[in-house]
């Protein structure tokens, strides 16, 4: 099996290290990493200059872009082999409910889904690492399931891993996103000029996060498991929107 191994905290994050770590002895992991970390850059692509692309020591490619543009530049021009499995991650921090909207990690991974390569995102639902190797172990299992027991390609995994050492670890539940309130707000400040600066505020808590949800199983002890789509057609809406643009003479 051949593995794209991404992420979007960077390149010498400790988690893309323990991934890669994780999957090579399930197949021949090749990692295309973003330079620099970029959390929240969801599935942007760079379209207004050129992307370096260069060796770092670690033998990982590093693209000076965002993670859809590290997918996409390797599965459109750097890769002489098609992968069979994208894995992204493993994430310092959660990627549950609305956060899966901004989130590099599970763009990195939606961008080989888009081109039709299973894809399965990770992250550690408490900053920090602590407990990475179990993570990194979760990653690994997860993988190796799927290799034995293949399921319906493509598909889009977003796996949340609970902070825990692995014997700690109850399970792997299947899971629908849970929804947050909104973020808090901004964090108004003032540069070296005077001139006024905002930092985007945290995330809020969870506002439905009950069983079957993801945030219900990870507080649990559980690692949460979400199929993700990409669709984003109203189905519900649609005879309403048809009927208010009906000709009403």
């Amino acid at each position: 099996m051949r593995i794209l191994v991404s992420n979007d905290d960077g390149y010498l994050a400790p988690g893309i290290v323990a991934l890669a770590d994780a999957m090579r002895p399930l197949g021949d992991v090749t990692v295309v990493a973003p330079e620099q970390n970029s959390s929240g850059a969801s599935n942007s692509l760079t379209l207004n200059r050129p992307l370096t692309v260069w060796q770092a020591g670690s033998g990982f490619t590093v693209i000076t872009g965002t993670p859809s543009d590290c997918v996409h530049v390797a599965l459109t021009g750097l890769l002489e082999h098609r992968p069979d499995l994208i894995v992204s991650g493993i994430n310092n921090g959660q990627n549950m409910g609305d956060d899966t909207i901004y989130s590099g990690t599970v763009a990195a991974a939606m961008e080989g889904f888009l081109f039709g390569v299973p894809a399965i995102a990770f992250s550690l639902v408490e900053k920090g690492y602590a407990h990475l190797d179990s993570a990194a172990r979760i990653a690994h299992d997860v993988v190796a399931r799927y290799q034995r027991r293949p399921i319906a390609a493509p598909f889009l995994l977003n796996v949340n891993i609970p902070n825990l050492p692995y014997a700690g670890i109850r399970g792997l539940q299947c899971t629908r996103l849970g929804k947050r309130h909104p973020s808090e707000p901004v964090v108004k400040m003032m540069n070296p000029r005077g001139e006024p600066i905002y930092w985007i505020g945290p995330a809020g808590p969870a506002r439905v996060g009950g069983p079957g949800t993801d945030f219900h199983a990870v507080a649990s002890g559980y690692v949460s498991i979400t199929p993700l789509q990409i669709d984003l057609t109203h189905d519900e809406q649609l005879p309403a929107v048809a009927s208010w643009l009906e000709d009403d003479r």
